[in-house]
């Protein structure tokens, strides 16, 4: 068993590196592919299929229990995803570099994937029950500081090689390569500071009877009570923001003949991926202090008027556009304060559907569920954005809000959960 001081050592580096290459793949890809010239409906496809990975990795999180140990998996997908991310570098220049980068994307999306079910199987197993629950805050803040690092600190830095270079694809080279470098150090930082628990070992039971009690606890879930109303607000809570996730970032990128504000990639790194991160965090801590003192049924709608509302600030910004950064960085800041603290109540309730036996499958299916409800409208979001502009297509996005609220009207739980007692 890990020590707490040998536990300092590599919880938020873990979780660091964690973060890191979901926010590459899911988020960043999207604004190089913009800046090397992809269309917007390519763009908004082909990046929101990267997240299948997530949806489905319920379905093969029993072969990672079954084969090797987590911390064998967690070091090998590392190693994968800084050669990935090197790879992503190398194929920039090429001439076929979208289909060659796409398909390297879709090896790191995997390995992303089965990379964060071994970590969060090894923190279970490398830690006990006290220090699982003192160190549930600092990995949630090691996982916001690498998106902070991707999209707020990577996207500086090649706004930087930009002007110094004057070559965008070499920029964009540039950036990958050094986040590859970064997993490779932590690669070789993880295969010497990492503990080696004792229960961290291969289960012994056969993979028939695993996937058994898979498809056992598989069907479990969808006949739970009111599964009905608890899928449809699982897969459209966020419909509308499933949507602005995709389109927001080539917004502020796009040029102003297109509609968009023309911001320079380091300017979009301190708008969105600084600043935005922030408001992101700050409005998840204050979620979480709201429903343990309120509880869930007397905060639900005050959350979704917090996650629904403030997307109005992309209405304004498309309808009266302005590059003053720190206008559209306030802006942003409100649009992602008010996710982090909507975001909450949604999160809250994926724990109360999970509750019973098999909670930490459950939960894992109902987070794949999520990831499915936030990539099908990713998909269509590009086509809807081309054929109606930026600006209807966000106030499309407002109109979208109604579903969130329809959703949040069908589902039931007890009146006090979240709430402490």
């Amino acid at each position: 068993m890990a020590r707490p001081r040998t536990s300092w050592a590599w919880v938020p580096t873990l979780y660091f590196a964690e973060g890191l290459p979901y926010v590459l793949v899911v988020t960043v890809s999207s604004i190089m592919f913009k800046q090397l010239g992809v269309s917007v409906g390519d763009i908004a496809l082909y990046t929101s299929m990267l997240t299948l990975p997530w949806v489905i990795k319920p379905f093969w999180s029993p072969f990672v229990d079954l084969v090797k140990t987590k911390r064998w998996w967690l070091l090998l997908t590392q190693l994968i995803l800084g050669a990935g991310l090197a790879g992503v570098a190398l194929t920039i220049n090429t001439t076929n570099f979208f289909r060659w980068t796409l398909a390297i994307m879709w090896l790191l999306a995997f390995s992303s994937a089965t990379h964060d079910i071994s970590i969060d199987g090894f923190y279970m197993l490398g830690l006990d029950e006290g220090e699982q629950s003192m160190f549930v805050g600092i990995r949630n803040t090691a996982y916001r500081i690498a998106m902070i690092a991707g999209q707020g600190g990577l996207l500086i830095l090649v706004g930087f090689f930009e002007k110094t270079f004057g070559r965008t694809a070499f920029a964009w080279s540039l950036g990958f390569l050094i986040a590859g470098g970064l997993m490779i150090l932590l690669w070789l930082y993880h295969s010497y500071i990492l503990p080696r628990p004792v229960a961290d070992c291969n289960t012994g039971v056969s993979g028939q009877n695993i996937m058994k009690e898979f498809g056992l606890t598989f069907l479990s879930y969808f006949r739970k009570p009111d599964i009905i109303p608890a899928l449809l607000f699982i897969l459209l809570f966020r419909f509308p923001e499933a949507q602005i996730t995709k389109i927001a970032p080539l917004f502020l990128i796009d040029d102003a003949a297109s509609g968009g504000l023309a911001l320079t990639t380091g300017q979009i790194g301190f708008a969105q991926g600084t600043l935005g991160v922030i408001g992101l965090l700050t409005g998840g801590i204050l979620g979480g202090i709201t429903l343990s003192r309120f509880g869930l049924k007397k905060c639900i709608w005050y959350m979704v008027a917090a996650i629904s509302v403030p997307d109005l600030v992309y209405v304004y910004l498309s309808w009266f556009p302005t590059q003053d950064l720190p206008l559209v960085s306030s802006c942003i800041f409100i649009e992602q304060l008010g996710y982090g603290f909507g975001f909450t109540a949604y999160t809250l309730f994926l724990m109360y559907f999970a509750r019973g036996d098999h909670q930490t499958s459950h939960y894992a299916i109902s987070t794949g569920i999520m990831a499915l409800g936030m990539m099908l409208p990713g998909m269509i979001s590009g086509w809807l954005q081309e054929h109606m502009g930026y600006r209807w297509f966000f106030v499309w996005i407002i109109a979208c809000c109604t579903v969130t609220c329809i959703v949040s009207a069908l589902i039931k739980y007890e009146p006090d959960f979240g709430k402490k007692q």
